[in-house]
């Protein structure tokens, strides 16, 4: 349980600034490995030796991302700062300390899969670390939130409940954006050619390693679709609703039509860069949205308020 008041709305939108920074610096970093700019810069943590290279073909969208990073690193320094100075509730003390402790390490593999050419391990690792990262920093928008500790006044009684459905959902989001990773980073996006079919038929030949990873995500994308197909019926069927529940399921499943859509594009394009770069940023719009909905379902739940270790537990322990 969250306990003391609300530390107010300028700390909040410190907050929200800082995920919607991070969804930004995720679209970025999408958008080195869409364009094969990732060694293009061969050094670490400088820039062929300099602050500021000139930013010239790769150059401007390896080191653009490492200026980004480093933006949302220090906003993540000063937002921990003020919330250690003015709010009272642990929780929330903890996830900042977390989200300093999972930029700084997010930086550390970012310099990583440089200083040792992009080893497929720690590239995927990089790319989760980079989604856990962003849970931490809505929950942080979420709970400081004014108004976060008044008690809910409804509370869910339905099986299963809409806290632990939630909460599976984001382990299904995060699990799908894991398997994405690795199909990015194994150069298996175009494995299968062709879609919505896999080479013609509907369950492909798995007996090349892409082809089974490939087929991996889009299986993983019809457990996540369903999922939140799942999630946002028993909101808007109204047994428990808010409008703030409303307003995240509605928008979890317009990101996931979307997010079907650009995966076809992907496809389609042969991995043109804005497709497939959208792609990775509407995934990581999707488990930011299931994140926020999660925190508001346990508030509801408990009839109480929110715990956090609970929802974040499942995606941090994938991380």
């Amino acid at each position: 349980m969250l306990s003391g008041g609300s530390p107010g709305i300028a700390l909040h939108r410190c907050a929200t600034l800082l995920a919607g920074a991070t969804v930004m610096l995720i679209f970025v970093g999408g958008l080195v490995t869409s364009t094969g700019s990732g060694l293009s810069v061969p050094d670490w943590p400088l820039s062929f030796g300099q602050l500021f290279p000139p930013m010239e073909g790769g150059v401007f969208y390896e080191h653009g991302h490492r200026m980004v990073a480093a933006a949302v690193g220090l906003l993540t320094v000063l937002l921990a700062i003020w919330i250690l100075l003015v709010e009272p509730r642990p929780v929330v003390r903890r996830l900042a300390g977390a989200a300093v402790v999972t930029v700084i390490g997010q930086g550390l593999l970012g310099g990583l899969t440089v200083l040792l050419q992009l080893p497929t391990a720690i590239s995927v690792a990089h790319a989760c670390v980079a989604q856990a990262f962003l849970c931490i920093t809505v929950a942080l928008a979420v709970l400081t939130t004014p108004g976060w500790d008044a008690p809910a006044v409804t509370c869910d009684q339905e099986r299963p409940r809409l806290a632990t459905l939630s909460t599976l959902t984001i382990a299904a989001v995060y699990g799908q954006l894991l398997l994405g990773a690795v199909t990015r980073h194994t150069g298996a996006g175009l494995a299968i050619p062709d879609f919505p079919l896999a080479f013609g038929r509907i369950i492909p030949p798995l007996d090349l390693p892409g082809v089974a990873i490939h087929f991996a995500h889009r299986l993983g994308a019809v457990v996540v679709t369903f999922m939140i197909g799942w999630t946002t019926g028993r909101i808007l069927r109204g047994g428990v609703q808010t409008p703030p529940l409303v307003r995240f399921a509605i928008l979890a499943m317009a990101l996931v039509i979307a997010q079907v859509t650009l995966g076809a594009l992907v496809v389609w394009t042969s991995k043109a860069i804005l497709p497939t770069t959208a792609h990775v940023a509407v995934g990581a719009a999707i488990l930011a949205t299931t994140v926020a909905l999660a925190l508001h379902a346990h508030r509801l739940g408990t009839g109480r308020r929110a715990d956090v270790g609970g929802i974040l537990g499942s995606s941090r322990a994938q991380a």
